[in-house]
């Protein structure tokens, strides 16, 4: 009989995880996903925007023997190894891959549920599409300065909005301060009025309000505050304190070594990874490979990651690569301009691509292997220290 592995969520890391395990023969791979198709997360800016699409079905992107299961899991009953799905149905396991992702949260501020226009979701990109559509001559106010802010806004600018850019602190401030600069002129020939160090706090029906009481008009549009699934503490599995699952360096659950986890979902020794596809698929890799170790009877290999950058995209004709350290700190070189947006546009290619080939030819990824991750573990006892000594102090 072949060993049953249940790998939960359909997008990046579930797919990239699914994708290897199922090369491996005697195993027997099952998805589960809450939609059909695979959504191209990278790509959510540009269906909001009118200037692109983001869904493949799963049969561009998924093993051909992996079976695709189109629901929702409701609960993960770890003690008899099945999940009930919030169809009714049960899976029985004898692996479970958790990989169920991210989405976005309201961050507590009066008025976002009721009348923001979030854009993390296909649905919720799909959403502000149509009022976009419905709307095409009103200013828009987005609100997060991260990647996906940044990409929301100057889409929308390149097209001809009128857009306002709410950062809350500081515009991109996980790349370099050179490199910040030259997105805040990159954004401005786009003509995106950009507001560093004010947040929003409250949005209303076409309007969001600063906490200096200054009122922005325009179509709220949410991009910041994402939040992970809060399935795995329903189901009683040990998370941080954000709700992800926690695990060792082998993304083995601390409660279950037959769970593992991958992706925006994971808290590896309590010290998550950036949420990003450069994160996702090597936590996919790691997380495929812990099981088939086991199932061999080796010790697994802890994970090891290495980042190369960020990048975004500056509409249709710009962007910006950020250069990094392996342990993901940025560095002063960076790529602006036509050729940041070309690299952007190829890394978001190579990425649906690295599912492509390694759903036809399993084991054709690679770890980018470093020694970042000791350093990032040993960066983050150091903080946690000096946090319980400032405790002790006080």
């Amino acid at each position: 009989m072949s060993t049953q592995v249940l790998v939960l969520g359909g997008g990046y890391a579930g797919v990239m995880a699914a994708n290897h395990l199922a090369g491996s023969d005697g195993v027997s791979v099952t998805l589960v996903n809450p939609r059909p198709q695979f959504v191209e997360r990278l790509r959510l800016h540009q269906l909001a925007s009118g200037t692109g699409e983001a869904l493949h079905d799963y049969a561009e992107v998924l093993a051909p023997t992996v079976r695709l299961v189109v629901d929702e899991a409701a609960r993960i009953d770890v003690a008899r190894a099945r999940v009930v799905l919030a169809g009714g149905d049960e899976l029985a396991y004898d692996w479970l891959v958790y990989a169920v992702g991210s989405r976005w949260a309201d961050g507590g501020v009066p008025g976002v549920a009721e009348h923001a226009l979030p854009v993390s979701t296909f649905e919720a990109a799909a959403r502000l599409r149509e009022a976009l559509e419905a709307a095409p001559d009103a200013p828009v106010v987005v609100v997060g300065g991260g990647s996906t802010g940044i990409e929301t806004a100057a889409e929308l600018a390149d097209s001809g909005r009128v857009v306002t850019l709410v950062c809350g602190g500081l515009l991109a401030p996980t790349f370099h301060p050179r490199a910040r600069r030259s997105l805040a002129r990159q954004l401005a020939r786009l003509g995106v009025t950009v507001l560093e160090g004010s947040r929003v706090t409250r949005v209303g029906e076409g309007s969001a309000v600063l906490d200096d009481g200054r009122e922005l008009v325009g179509l709220p549009v949410w991009a910041t505050g994402f939040q992970v699934s809060d399935l795995a503490s329903r189901s009683g599995l040990t998370t941080d304190a954000e709700g992800r699952l926690l695990t060792d360096e082998t993304l083995t659950s601390v409660d279950d070594e037959r769970v593992v986890g991958a992706g925006d979902a994971v808290a590896p020794s309590g010290v998550p990874l950036r949420a990003s596809c450069q994160a996702a698929l090597p936590l996919a890799l790691r997380a495929a490979e812990t099981v088939l170790a086991r199932l061999a009877g080796r010790t697994p290999e802890p994970l090891d990651n290495r980042f190369l950058g960020q990048c975004v995209s500056l509409g249709r004709r710009a962007g910006t690569f950020q250069v990094s350290h392996a342990d993901d700190t940025a560095v002063g070189l960076f790529v602006p301009g036509r050729a940041g947006g070309l690299l952007k546009e190829q890394v978001t290619r190579q990425v649906l691509q690295s599912l492509v080939h390694e759903a036809h030819r399993a084991g054709s990824a690679r770890f980018p292997s470093s020694s970042a991750r000791a350093r990032v573990l040993a960066r983050a006892q150091q903080v946690t220290a000096a946090e319980a000594q400032a405790k002790v102090v006080a």
